[in-house]
């Protein structure tokens, strides 16, 4: 790490520290030369993740969109605050684990819906009526009675 005050090459680290879980090291650091002291940060640089589309295009993942989607299926409805952005991380996180650079947009529309099922069913229908494109009442009256016969397999708790 090169000194911002004189350019010397030769630093020591004198502390360092985790930020935000981990995601972020923060260093403090002296140059050999001049004594001055500074920070660094250094954050793990995450391969990129392209999304291909129904059309064929490619675009960069990008979470904040996804989480935005899942905020606006949870709208008013009793789930805890952040559960959007849990999900969104979690889906992510599972993408980047398979170490695949490219998923289609579909694989994350259906991992969006796994993740609404769970936390919420009413946020899982909006979603699904948005993601699947619901043409009538029909495909929305389907999607329901499929959770209604799910709720019935299950022991309630």
């Amino acid at each position: 790490m090169r000194c911002p005050v004189c350019g010397e090459r030769d630093t020591r680290v004198v502390d360092s520290r985790d930020l935000d879980d981990s995601a972020t090291i923060r260093r403090r650091r002296e140059c050999a030369a001049c004594n001055a002291r500074f920070t660094t940060y250094e954050r793990v640089e995450a391969a990129r993740l392209l999304v291909t589309k129904r059309d064929g295009t490619r675009q960069e993942f990008d979470r904040d969109k996804l989480a935005n989607g899942l905020r606006k299926a949870l709208t008013r409805r009793p789930v805890p605050d952040g559960a959007a952005e849990q999900a969104a991380d979690a889906i992510e996180a599972q993408l980047r684990g398979e170490g695949i650079s490219e998923v289609p947009s579909s694989k994350i529309g259906q991992l969006a819906m796994a993740r609404l099922h769970e936390l919420d069913q009413i946020a899982y229908v909006r979603f699904a009526s948005v993601y699947q494109s619901f043409e009538g009442i029909e495909d929305l009256k389907r999607e329901v009675d499929s959770l209604w016969a799910q709720k019935g397999s299950k022991p309630t708790r």
